[in-house]
């Protein structure tokens, strides 16, 4: 019997409902292909909803998104519309906070060798998965600093033994799924709420002693990244560091267009590209929707559609092997949509 998911549409801001689209679109043609059925429906979230009533993630909506089974969203934000205190809207992240998803997943794997700008790098060689905590660390005071006066603005790191522990818990699972490597990257040599991060890492590891496991301060991670990225396995850290660290793994493998991620809890997770809302690009129809579908596939997983999640991210990876499958971030002339195409056209393909 098929079976029937509901799926709540952010579609949000900038290039958002352009990426989403096609997204959609490579999900669809995946559940021509298996037993299973799709209900999805769009929600208005994002600095255009706040434009529109005064709040970018209403209430009203945020009670209906616990009914759902995942969400799928676009991109959040737009430079120009701002809180009162000089920071974006960014309610993708009171989302992470409201809902616990404490696991954010970024896997990095390159697709094809010409899109890194390391040498000696063939696909497949650069494979690891980023997992930054969500709710808590240097993201802890955005709503508000510690100490806020004109003459100083202080604001805090929180790492809490809770937060720690199944944050910790999810990145070993992750480590068994995947080439038994676990890397903790920290700053415990300077910052005592690090040195309690490793501390609780430490405890932790001791439950799975089948895991390898290794420590590294983030400067040097940075480094190592770029040096011998096909080294790492499962790298996970805090909050901040982990922003830092998505980015940068992303342009290993071809920048901000080919990094999918989840954002993911106990019983809720939202699927989203690690991009941003690209508003300089907006409506042009010329975004990489790579890393949207890409997402649409973990989203997938995580519903127990592994059959069809891997069937996507296949597609994809067909797609790149064609020197001419490029959009205009990748140096190519593909447009949004047109990638959509090729991948919905290589997965219907795959399953004749």
């Amino acid at each position: 019997m098929s079976k029937t998911y509901r799926i709540a549409v952010l579609p949000g801001d900038g290039v958002g409902p352009e990426v989403t689209s096609e997204a959609v679109k490579a999900l669809r043609a995946a559940e021509r292909r298996h037993e299973f059925t799709l209900d999805c429906e769009e929600l208005s979230v994002g600095a255009g909803e706040y434009l529109r009533s005064g709040d970018p993630l209403p209430e009203e909506t945020f009670s209906r998104l616990g009914d759902y089974d995942a969400i799928l969203l676009g991109a959040m934000g737009l430079p120009d519309v701002r809180w009162p205190n000089g920071t974006e809207m960014a309610p993708q992240l009171d989302l992470r906070e409201r809902l616990e998803l404490y696991n954010g997943l970024r896997p990095i794997r390159l697709l094809n060798s010409d899109l890194t700008p390391l040498k000696g790098h063939e696909a497949g060689s650069i494979d690891f998965a980023l997992i930054r905590e969500n709710t808590e660390g240097l993201f802890h005071s955005r709503k508000g600093s510690i100490e806020a006066t004109d003459e100083a603005m202080v604001d805090g790191l929180r790492i809490s033994r809770r937060g720690s522990e199944r944050l910790f818990h999810a990145a070993f699972q992750e480590a068994k799924r995947r080439r038994g490597k676990l890397t903790l990257v920290d700053k415990s040599n300077v910052l005592p709420s690090l040195a309690f991060f490793r501390k609780i890492f430490c405890e932790i590891a001791e439950h799975y002693p089948e895991i390898e496991t290794e420590t590294i301060y983030i400067d040097a991670t940075a480094l190592y990244l770029v040096q011998r990225p096909e080294s790492f396995d499962v790298i996970v850290t805090e909050n901040m560091f982990g922003d830092i660290l998505s980015d940068l793994a992303a342009g290993l493998v071809g920048g901000m267009g080919m990094a999918p991620s989840g954002d993911i809890g106990d019983t809720h997770a939202v699927f989203q590209p690690s991009h941003g809302s690209a508003p300089d690009i907006a409506g042009q129809g010329v975004a990489n929707p790579t890393a949207t579908i890409l997402s649409a596939a973990m989203m997938l997983g995580w519903l127990g559609e592994t059959a069809a999640a891997s069937a996507v991210s296949r597609a994809v990876e067909s797609v790149f092997e064609d020197p001419s499958a490029r959009t205009r971030d990748l140096g190519g002339a593909l447009a949004c949509a047109e990638m959509g195409d090729r991948v919905v056209a290589a997965l219907e393909s795959a399953s004749q």
